[in-house]
């Protein structure tokens, strides 16, 4: 090829070559993100200790006439397992899960709170108050904070936590039919032992 034939090649394609790159990359982008489990997500917090964190109620959320308290960590360490919940009412996914939440909370030995997440409070009273309030204990971390201590990527989010206190299970995602019994309850079983 001579120097003049390279030089025609290149003025002719020369200007696509930007393209033809940015369309590569896209192209790996895209695979990348499509092949992604998000419910496989690493933790770092499993078998560690819950972060510390104390958490106030929902203001206004009662259920039979009481009012429904929020909690602390040391909540989570009292000798019995429990299932923490992050939601929020804004959150699509929280709406499809609630129903199976509901039916986990009526299983006995079932313990289950609800961290309302960077949510304002009328609309969370509005959402338990519409779909039913599976929790016990129910945590309104309006900054975010606490979710992010732990390691939170987004809502919905469910932790089992053993009875000493520590996370032994991470759910990245809606509880669904098909991972409420072959996953979810298999962590709680393993928990109560």
């Amino acid at each position: 090829m001579t120097e003049v034939t390279r030089e025609l090649s290149f003025r002719r394609f020369g200007p696509a070559l930007p393209l033809l790159i940015f369309a590569m990359l896209a192209g790996l982008f895209w695979y990348a993100l499509q092949g992604g489990d998000p419910s496989r997500l690493p933790s770092a917090l499993i078998g560690k200790p819950v972060p510390d964190f104390t958490l106030p109620p929902i203001d206004g959320l009662s259920a039979d006439g009481k009012e429904v308290q929020g909690f602390a960590s040391s909540d989570l360490a009292q000798g019995e397992p429990t299932i923490v919940n992050v939601f929020a009412s804004w959150c699509v996914e929280c709406q499809i899960e609630h129903p199976l939440l509901l039916a986990l909370a009526q299983e006995p030995g079932i313990r289950l709170y609800g961290i309302d997440y960077k949510d304002d409070t009328a609309s969370a009273r509005r959402f338990l108050g519409r779909y039913g309030n599976p929790y016990s204990r129910v945590g309104a971390d309006s900054s975010g904070r606490v979710a992010i201590d732990f390691g939170v990527y987004g809502v919905p989010e469910t932790f089992v936590v053993g009875r000493d206190g520590t996370i032994v299970y991470k759910m990245v995602g809606p509880v669904t039919p098909a991972n409420l019994d072959s996953v979810l309850k298999v962590e709680i079983e393993k928990a109560l032992k």
